[in-house]
Parts: C-alpha cells; structure tokens; sequence
C-alpha cells in the first residue's frame, strides 16, 4: 500500500474518531483513535521491513525474503529515510544465495545513506568481504578501515578483525602460489 494511502486511512480514521467522541461514544472514539495511530505509524515503519527485521534475527532467510518481496516499489512504499535500509537488507539475504551479485546492494545501500553507524559498518564490512572473495587487496583494505571508522560502539570489532587476519592470510596465499 502505497504511503500516502497510509496517511489519508489514518486522518480519515481520527476524524471518526473525533467524531464518535462529540456524539458520545467516547470507548469507540478512544479505540478509533488508538487504530488511527496505529495507522499512522506504518507511514514510519513499514510492517513489512519491520517483519523481515524479525526474521533476519532469527536467522530465517526464505520467511524475511517473503516479507521484503511484498514490498513491489520501495520508492512508493517506504519514506526516504527507508531506502537504505531496504537495499541493505536485500543484500544481507542476497550474500547467502549469491555473495558477489549482492555488491550492487551494499553500495546502493550506501549511496542513499542510513543513518544507523553500525548499519554503514555492516554495509563497509560486507563489500570488504565481496572485494577479498574478488581478490582484491587494496579495495577490501579501504572498506575495513572505513567500516572500523563507522563502528562507533565496537559492534563488529571482532568480525572485523577476523577479516583483517583472513586478509593477512590472502597475502601468504598469493606468495604461495607465486612460487
């Protein structure tokens, strides 16, 4: 459903309920304007997104990827705010399937920006791992140092330092196979 849609159902929705409590229905205005606010806040947080959140956590990727394909047009369904954050999340899922297709993701992700620090971190420290899986040591550097630069609260420090010392090994393996 588009977002606007969203808008319009929820003021429709508290001006019934304004007007059931001037007639004196004042339990059945209460509860409209509790739906009316649910309504609204769907506007910010789409069930959807929120729903493959969950199952992100919970670490089941076909029900998250269900949830994130009802999503048609992100553009219209989400705000702004979102549209990171579904790129990011569509990448998480994709990297499971397919790790290399899943760059476009991250760096979309990127381009629209998040606000969430540990979220730029998870996006930086999964292009380093697409770069090493690309062998390419200069890129996968750059996006360690900068995903170490994003993790503010030290979310990720220990991911990241198993990709530095996977790194550290990528070098021994090139001056094993030069050899």
């Amino acid at each position: 459903m588009p977002n606007i849609v969203r808008l319009i159902a929820a003021f429709a929705i508290l001006g019934a309920a304004i007007a059931l409590m001037i007639f004196g229905f004042w339990g059945w205005g209460i509860l409209a304007v509790f739906i009316s606010l649910l309504v609204g806040v769907t506007y910010f947080f789409n069930e959807n997104m929120l729903l493959a959140q969950w199952f992100l956590r919970k670490d089941n990727m076909p029900k998250a990827e269900t949830f994130l394909r009802r999503i048609t047009n992100y553009e219209k369904q989400l705000i702004r705010v979102q549209h990171g954050y579904y790129n990011l999340l569509i990448g998480l899922i994709e990297s499971r399937k397919a790790p290399m297709q899943s760059e476009k993701y991250f760096k979309k992700a990127l381009s629209l920006g998040m606000h969430m620090d540990h979220n730029v971190a998870l996006a930086k420290l999964s292009l380093a791992g697409i770069a090493m899986g690309k062998r390419n040591k200069r890129e996968a550097q750059m996006y360690l140092t900068e995903a170490k630069k994003a993790d503010k609260n030290k979310l990720l420090a220990d991911q990241i330092k198993q990709m530095k010392d996977q790194l550290g090994m990528l070098d021994k393996q090139q001056q094993i196979r030069y050899r």
